[in-house]
């Protein structure tokens, strides 16, 4: 029975863990602003984002931003401009704002239809000496609850979606435990 991957990349295999490449495509599906926050135009869209509404404001403090309301009303009117570390708190805080606001809608799209096909992409073995590489196919499969999976996410609870995935990846069979470091993941909603 395969158990979880203790020296991955031991003999030069390449990938990121499963839960992590399911991570970035949800992340990539839930779009948002896509101007870096160090440019003008991405600072300002994202604080729009999080000080529309008292509710965004709350969220926003709830994610880490914990600045004075005339802060934000300087940096809006671009008297002042944010630290480098101010900076990377609006980018944190608008991201877990834009996860926590389109996690209904993502669940709701992925669960439909009885689930969504995920594309699983092993491991890259290209660095690994012939002897040593193993049979690793390309895997398709589908998953229809989705429901630990975005909630985890939407959270930022990287355990907790570590172990949402691996409950998925069971469904594999005895091969699971070849596909818990992957180079991609795809899958569409």
């Amino acid at each position: 029975m395969p158990e979880r991957t203790i020296d991955f990349g031991k003999f030069g295999a390449r990938g990121i863990k499963g839960s992590d490449a399911v991570a970035r495509k949800l992340d990539e599906l839930a779009d948002g602003i896509v101007t870096p926050v160090t440019v003008k135009r991405g600072l300002m869209a994202r604080l729009h984002y999080l000080t529309r509404t008292d509710h965004s404001r709350r969220a926003a403090r709830d994610a880490g931003l914990t600045v004075t309301d005339r802060t934000l009303k300087a940096w809006l009117d671009e008297r002042r401009r944010p630290s480098k570390a101010n900076l990377e708190r609006i980018d944190a805080a608008y991201r877990q704002v834009r996860r926590h606001n389109v996690a209904r809608h993502l669940l709701r799209r992925l669960n439909a239809d009885g689930g969504t096909r995920v594309e699983i992409h092993p491991l890259n073995q290209s660095q690994v000496p012939r002897p040593l590489q193993r049979m690793v196919e390309y895997r398709t499969m589908n998953v229809r609850r989705w429901d630990r999976i975005v909630d985890a996410w939407a959270a930022g609870d990287h355990q907790g979606l570590d172990d949402a995935w691996e409950d998925v990846i069971v469904d594999l069979g005895s091969q699971w435990g070849q596909y818990e470091y992957v180079t991609n993941i795809g899958f569409a909603a």
